[in-house]
Order: C-alpha cells, then structure tokens, then sequence
C-alpha cells in the first residue's frame, strides 16, 4: 500500500505545463524511486504506531516484535540483491548484442554463462533470478528491455532521500514539501538526474541502500586507550 501510494502522490502532486511530461511520465529508473522511498515509512515509529495494532484489542504491537519483524526483511539480502544483479547485468548482456550476434536457440544458455562470467556474477549457489528462456521482463514485456536494472538504482535513490529527510528532522511538514517541490510536482521537467541533485543536494550515493539491507559492515569498537 505504502509502495503504490507513493505512485499516486508522484501523479496527484504533478504540477507541470505538458501532460506528456508529468508525474509518472519519467524513466523506468525514476519512476520506482518515490513508491520505494515511500516504503520507508511503513517501518517508521511514529508511523507504525497508528497501524501496528492487535486487530480485537488495540494494543500496540510489542516493541520486542516490531524488532524482531524488522530484523527479518534483512535476511538473505546478500542472496537476493546478487542474484537481481546478476539477472539485470544479463539483461544489459542481451541488448548490447546485434542482429547478427543473436545466439541460435540451443547456444542460448552457453551465452548466458558468458555473459555472466564476464561480469562477475557466475556464481552457481546463486543463479540470475531469471534464466534467459523465461526472462520474460525483457522480452515479453519492452517496457523493461534493458531497463530490469532499474529497480535498484530507483531503490539507491529513495534511501538517499531517506537518509537525507532523518539527517533533516525526519518526517515533518517542512521536509515533505521539500520532496513535493523537488520531486513529486516536478515529472520530466529536467532530466532526473538534475532533479536529484537539486534535492539531494549531490551525486547519489550507496551506503543508504547497503544499511537499509542489513548489509554494512558491523563497525570495529576502537581498541582501548593503554595510560603509560
């Protein structure tokens, strides 16, 4: 709900001169950014407060839980963000070819595994989430054809934006209006880049999405300080 809510406030709060280039009408690795950041405040307190409740008695749901709930989107995070990359690298593998390059039907797989061993994601434990025969994504659909990357690079930025609204007081009124002003009023009006930029105030970053996953590395206590 958080997720395709963010959607309708990306549509509900265009405010631009052409139809053609309003709210949704942007790039496949734009358009999942303010559903995915919006996903954020599903977990968050002060939000979770109002709907976390014991269906029949009202009470909160138990901090202990919540904890627990939290703790559990991260795990297998390491598995399932290689083996999405590893599909969407394929992705890219396939629409970098030309005509006379496409593989015939039963060396499909052969290029595959080159394609993925050339990029550094061969590893047999964890396979590409689609095999080429039914990476239906990419070629059932033109709507992702060498767009199936999108999904993370939208996900990098709505944790950036994440990061920026805690680094700015968290969720109020004065920092969504940013967000509206910059992002959600804005569609294709400037590149998206631009648009980030102009909001986030720099280039995007990863460490956000790393955390979020669960997946930075657990910070070295300093060693003690010996007297002499």
């Amino acid at each position: 709900m958080f997720h395709e809510f963010g959607h309708a406030l990306h549509g509900l709060f265009a405010n631009t001169k052409y139809p053609m280039l309003s709210g949704t009408a942007v790039p496949p690795d734009f358009v999942e950014f303010p559903s995915q950041f919006n996903e954020m405040w599903a977990r968050e307190p002060a939000v979770l407060a109002h709907f976390a409740k014991h269906y029949a008695t009202g009470e909160p749901m138990p901090k202990a839980l919540v904890e627990k709930v939290l703790d559990a989107q991260t795990y297998g995070q390491g598995y399932a963000i290689t083996e999405y990359l590893a599909a969407a690298m394929l992705d890219l593998s396939w629409h970098k070819i030309g005509v006379a390059q496409v593989p015939a039907p039963d060396e499909v797989m052969a290029f595959e595994a080159a394609a993925l061993k050339r990029d550094g994601v061969d590893w047999t434990p964890v396979p590409p989430r689609y095999h080429s025969p039914y990476f239906s994504h990419v070629f059932a659909s033109s709507e992702y054809a060498a767009g199936y990357y999108a999904y993370i690079w939208s996900e990098i930025l709505a944790r950036d934006s994440g990061a920026w609204f805690h680094a700015h007081g968290g969720l109020t009124r004065a920092n969504g209006d940013v967000f509206r002003a910059k992002i959600l009023s804005r569609g294709r009006t400037e590149e998206p880049s631009v648009l980030f930029q102009s909001f986030y105030g720099s280039a995007p970053k990863i460490e956000a999405l790393i955390a979020y996953r669960g997946l930075a590395p657990a910070r070295k206590a300093a060693p003690p300080k010996v007297s002499r």
